[in-house]
């Protein structure tokens, strides 16, 4: 029996017009014999899915300071790397999470990228809704009279320098970002020009100029 849902793309022959050459179709009830939809031609038929070996991995989640563990079935002959983003499903959420770290089997040894088969635990933070820290400087120009606060945004959320934000009775302008090891597609680690923009889950801290009205009143 095959490991399809409802809903997934799989590769097979079609009978009305590719009898020879697997083209991609729509599942559309699994089971036994699976019934699909030829996303070419758009004939139903139904077929037999060869089934995939899968192994279940460990895997450990951060998010807000706090890590807990679960499982992932996966294709054995697969490679994960450092970097690599997929969703898990816990007791608490379905996640989307990023590898941080890949820990084989062989004890004590963390690698960038491993096949699956090989690995003993993978380390991963939660990157659909994140926290993202920041630091506010008065308007002054001041260094030592500065304010922390964090924002809990979507993974996906634009932080852009030069732009003010507003996030309850904060306010503030960007004026630099650093993004996370864990990034990918970033040419620098911190960045400060107008129009710089970094995902909230690539951003380690913000830094910016405090906009919000009574912050500084009583100096």
């Amino acid at each position: 029996m095959s490991d399809t849902d409802a809903g997934d793309r799989v590769a097979v022959v079609c009978p009305s017009c590719s009898p020879r050459e697997e083209t991609i179709h729509e599942v559309l009830k699994p089971g036994g014999d699976v019934t699909v939809r030829c996303g070419e031609c758009g004939h139903v038929h139904k077929t037999q899915l060869e089934s995939v070996p899968s192994v279940d991995k460990k895997v450990i989640v951060s998010q807000d300071g706090e890590s807990f563990s679960t499982h992932l079935a996966a294709d054995p002959d697969e490679t994960v790397e450092h970097g690599d983003e997929f969703i898990v499903d816990t007791p608490e959420a379905i996640l989307q999470v990023r590898v941080t770290g890949i820990e084989l089997l062989e004890a004590d040894k963390r690698v960038e990228a491993a096949v699956i088969e090989d690995v003993e635990a993978v380390w991963t933070r939660a990157v659909d809704n994140v926290g993202v820290n920041v630091t506010l400087h008065p308007k002054d120009g001041s260094q030592d009279d500065t304010r922390s606060l964090k924002l809990n945004v979507p993974g996906d959320y634009e932080f852009t320098v030069g732009e003010t934000e507003t996030f309850g009775d904060d306010e503030f302008t960007i004026t630099g970002i650093f993004v996370r090891n864990d990034a990918e597609g970033y040419r620098f680690d911190k960045f400060d020009e107008r129009g710089d923009m970094v995902y909230a889950k690539d951003s380690k801290r913000i830094y910016g100029t405090d906009e919000t009205t009574s912050a500084w009143s009583a100096w």
